[in-house]
Parts: C-alpha cells; structure tokens; sequence
C-alpha cells in the first residue's frame, strides 16, 4: 500500500511537472454599477431597472442595479460619495451642481459630474381636483398642495414654475405644502387631502394614471403667459402638449412645460466602460421602449438634447456620438 501511494503521489507531481505548472487564468473582475434613480411611482426608476438588467445582459462583466432615492438632487450627493456611479437627472438641476449656484450654492461645483445620454423630456404634470377651484398657477394660492419631496427635482420645479405668480411656500407659506413623494402624492390628492400635486415625469406617469382613477381630477394647462415666463426666468424649460387621451377622462390637449432627463456618471468611470455603457442602450433601444413608453423619446439624433451648454460629455460618451456622427 505505501508502495501504491507513492506511485500515485509521484504521478500526481509529474502531472504538475508536465502542466508546466500553468495556473488557471483569473475570473475577470465583476464592474459594478449602481443607477440612482427616484421613486418607484414615477418613470426613473422602472427605466432604470430596464437599463441596468440590459448592462447585464449586454455588456461583459458589468453586475448593475437600480436603487430608488428621492431624485436629482440626491442623486447627486450620493455620486459624490461615490455610492452611485450613474444617475438620472434633471438638467436644470444639474447646471446647478456643476456651476455651484441655485440648490447647490452651499455645496458647490460637482466637477466629477459628466453626461452620458439625454434620455427623454421630464414633463411638468399639474394634478388638480376639479373642484378645487385652480384653472391657473396663481389660484393654487392659499390651497394645499404637494410639491415633491422636500429637496427634490420635482420640488426645486414647483417653486420655480410658482415663482413666475408671485408665489412663494417656503418663506411667505402663500400654499400649504405636503412634502410628499409621487405614490403618496396621488393618495394625498385621491383623499381629498391635498387640492393638487406636482408630478415631474414621462408619459405616462403612474402616479398620475392612479389619481386620473377616480375620474374626479384633471390636468392644470399653463396659459402661454406663464409658459413663456418660465422660460425667460428659467432657460432649460421648454413648451409641451400632452395630448388628449394621454390620461384615461383627459378629453383635451393640455399645455405646459418640461425639462430634459439625462444620464450622468461620475467621472472616474474609464472610457472603455462608458462607451460600452452607451453603445449598449442605442443598440438595444427596443428593449428600453418595451419597458417604457416613455423611452420612444429616446432617439440616436436627440443623444445631446438638454445636454449641450449644460454639462461636459464624459469622454467615453464623446466617443460614440462622434463615432455616430452626432458629435463634431
């Protein structure tokens, strides 16, 4: 038996020997994403997760997730402490974190924040009940209203959107505010608890399908006056029509005005990695639009709508759009 062993230990050795003791080659190292988004009621977050699972799915080696947070604003914050590595956001939130002005005055420049893709417009959808009594911005004065959560992109609208009506919720209190996110936004309007909501999103927003339920709310259409002060006051916003039947009981085209929803990464990202990133999304754009509709808004020629002027193209973007011709 000793004999028996050592045959099969020296067997084992040559075996090594004749290997010419090659190791195994390593697993390629996993690169994990986690996409920021908002909250589960709108249009961020499922998008989100059908961007993340096509990174899986598409792109080797990537593990990514979506996480649900309070929007824009935290998106951002949580980048910085490199919690996230890409983000959904609003682009006029994000002219103020990489000037350091507006919501951002206290924190300052956000230098590691670059775009990847603009992604679909983010449009203003003012819930009202019908017998509330508010048929323009100005008469939501004095009414309970929910403007966002409290330090949101949606929030940060609200009050630039009232501002242009002289009305003011945090220093003058001219409404009552709930500080709310979308899901308890619509049971705050659906209970008779709140006269109206403030609902930034695609078309269409679930939170604004479950209040339309009842039958007993209406979308508030923004006069031209108030659209075009907007834009004066604030330049990213643009003029938009949600068309009739948007809403299940919404029998007219109703006026307003939106944002661009774009894609940011943190800068330290490599180039490699982004390009793949953003390759993947344009050539898998139908399984983004079976996810969302709103990703029909998604198109190869509007990549840097929202975007120029606004914020730095992260190199591994630049990339392919130039690629595509999209980029000079």
């Amino acid at each position: 038996m000793k004999r028996y062993g050592a045959f099969i230990l020296t067997l084992s050795l040559a075996m090594i020997l004749l290997a010419g003791g090659q190791q195994a080659p390593a697993a390629e190292k996993a690169v994990y994403i986690n996409v920021a988004t908002a909250t589960t009621a709108g249009v961020y977050y499922p998008l989100g997760n059908a961007i993340a699972q096509l990174w899986n799915d598409k792109v080797k080696g990537v593990k990514a997730s979506a996480q649900a947070t309070a929007g824009t604003p935290e998106n951002i914050k949580l980048m910085g402490r490199k919690e996230a590595e890409v983000a959904f956001a609003q682009n006029g939130i994000v002219h103020y974190a990489v000037t350091g002005t507006g919501t951002f005055q206290q924190q300052g420049k956000q230098s590691f924040v670059k775009a990847m893709t603009h992604l679909y417009p983010n449009i203003m959808q003012i819930v009202v009940r019908k017998n509330a009594g508010v048929d323009s911005l100005a008469d939501l004065k004095g009414k309970r209203f929910v403007p966002g959560q409290n330090g949101s992109a949606t929030e940060v609208n609200s009050r630039e959107m009232l501002s242009v009506v002289n009305l003011d919720y945090r220093e003058r209190k001219d409404l009552n505010v709930d500080y709310l996110d979308y899901g308890q936004a619509a049971e705050s309007v659906k209970n008779r608890q709140a006269a109206g909501a403030n609902i930034a999103g695609g078309l269409p927003t679930a939170a604004v399908i479950d209040m339309f339920t009842t039958g007993e709310v209406k979308l508030l259409s923004l006069s031209d006056a108030e659209i075009n002060a907007i834009i004066k006051k604030y330049p990213w916003y643009f003029k938009v029509t949600i068309p009739k039947g948007t809403y299940k009981g919404q029998d007219q085209d109703v006026q307003t005005v939106g944002v661009a929803n774009i894609l940011i990464v943190r800068d330290d990202l490599p180039e490699d990695l982004v390009y793949n990133l953003v390759k993947a999304m344009y050539e898998n754009r139908d399984i983004l639009i079976n996810a969302h509709q709103a990703a029909t808004d998604f198109k190869l020629e509007d990549g840097l709508k929202g975007i120029t002027g606004v914020v730095d193209l992260h190199p591994g973007a630049a990339r392919y759009f130039r690629e595509k011709g999209i980029l000079k």
